[in-house]
């Protein structure tokens, strides 16, 4: 059997994507016979409710509305979405709100806003359906004064460039946010509600995911604070950032909803798709592509060019010993890595810088190529979902005068690939289960 590796490679992130693309995965979930509505495990009387609202935020949201419109038909009442710029689709009982992301913009409070008035007016004979996907958190700045959308920007962008992890961005958003943190559920808490989750984060916690606005919150103002301070951000952050946190410290504000809260009394929750979903499809592709193929982990995290470091030398291992798997063979890795950017003026994403790493790593082994991407096909703040690299790139860059260990200092892989032709460019692909690191030794 011949083998292509970047086609195969390219083969399998189609596969991974189409696994957890958003509608199908809620049609997989949830279905409807007559009044019956079957989410999941549960089944519900939909003759017991009044009226059923749909709100939801997350750049694969706008397909589970979709999907959910579908189903329900003439039993949704209405309902509102915020989506990032770019990833709407047309709805019939859905408005659809359109903001920025990864930092939030007035058009996310906005929506925001719309989402928090319609969950107060939904009653104790009504059901909210809530449908959030990565990048739901951006999307619903809901800043809690004297905090303003440009404090939560600035809060923002200092923990991004700081290489904060998502849980920790995540805690501080919920504690500067009315509708984060459980604060979505306290909003509905007259109502039933049935949260369906597209999940972006490690281990798919329901208080992570688009910083669960309808879960439960373990984190406290006190861990915010050490956020703050860890990353050497408390001279630099708002002050009425630090106001907030250090008087819900002070107990002078109420901390966000904890499991034992009354208002998830009525609240459920479902993930439809996740990251081990999506490598488990690409398994299935390698493998019918002719690969021995492993698995390895739906849980990368870490600086993208050390976890780049680790699996390089797994793939030289494979290529060198047929340890832990003969050639011909696929490695397989979802997670979610992180880049702190220092003083860079580079410009790249975590799947970027990933494979610029590796291609340094893996420079003299040409017999290797890793593809690392974004499934939600946006790597950081540029237009690439990711890009290939493999044991010659170095040396063809080199041959254009560029030293990738240089790039790579500077954070610019963007610039490094483009010239290459070594950038993945999809567009949006509506979905969004973290990253899709595949290594082929054929």
């Amino acid at each position: 059997m011949g083998f292509k590796a970047r086609e195969d490679l390219l083969g399998m992130y189609r596969a991974a994507l189409a696994a957890v693309d958003p509608e199908a995965a809620v049609h997989r979930h949830v279905s409807r016979q007559g009044n019956r509505l079957a989410v999941s495990n549960r089944v519900l009387d939909l003759d017991a409710f009044e009226r059923v609202f749909l709100l939801g935020a997350g750049k694969g949201t706008a397909p589970m509305a979709k999907a959910l419109e579908d189903i329900l038909e003439e039993r949704l009442s209405e309902g509102v979405i915020v989506v990032k710029y770019g990833h709407g689709v047309p709805l019939r009982r859905v408005r659809v709100l359109e903001a920025a992301h990864p930092v939030p913009d007035a058009a996310g409070v906005h929506g925001t806003e719309q989402m928090l008035a319609l969950a107060q007016r939904a009653g104790s004979n009504d059901l909210v359906i809530a449908a959030f996907s990565g990048g739901g958190s951006a999307l619903t700045p809901a800043p809690v004064p004297p905090v303003t959308l440009e404090h939560k920007q600035r809060t923002t962008a200092l923990l991004l460039a700081a290489g904060a992890t998502i849980q920790e961005m995540n805690g501080v958003r919920k504690h500067l946010s009315r509708f984060k943190g459980g604060g979505l559920a306290r909003a509905a808490a007259a109502a039933s509600v049935v949260t369906l989750l597209l999940s972006d984060v490690v281990g798919d916690s329901l208080d992570v995911i688009a910083s669960g606005p309808t879960a439960p919150d373990p984190s406290t103002y006190d861990q915010c604070m050490d956020v703050i301070r860890r990353y050497g951000l408390d001279d630099r952050v708002p002050k009425e950032v630090l106001r907030v946190l250090r008087e819900g410290i002070q107990g002078q504000r109420p901390e966000t909803p904890k499991p034992e809260d009354p208002v998830f009394g009525r609240v459920s929750h479902v993930v439809v798709a996740n990251n081990r979903a999506a490598l488990d499809a690409a398994q299935q592709e390698a493998i019918r592509r002719g690969y021995r193929t492993l698995v390895l982990t739906s849980r990368l995290e870490g600086e993208a060019r050390e976890a780049a470091k680790v699996i390089a030398a797994l793939a030289k291992e494979v290529a060198s010993s047929g340890k832990p798997v003969e050639p011909p063979a696929c490695l397989l890795f979802g997670g979610e890595t992180t880049v702190t950017l220092g003083n860079s003026s580079g410009r790249g994403g975590r799947n970027q810088e990933f494979a610029l790493a590796c291609a340094v790593a893996l420079d003299g082994w040409p017999s290797i190529t890793v593809l690392a991407a974004g499934t939600d096909g946006t790597d950081g703040p540029t237009d690439a979902a990711g890009a290939f690299a493999d044991g010659e790139t170095a040396r063809r860059a080199a041959r254009m005068s560029m030293e990738a260990r240089a790039f790579l200092e500077n954070h610019d892989a963007y610039a490094f690939f483009e010239p290459l032709g070594d950038l993945v460019m999809t567009g949006p692909t509506r979905t969004n289960v973290m990253d899709f690191i595949g290594v082929v030794v054929p």
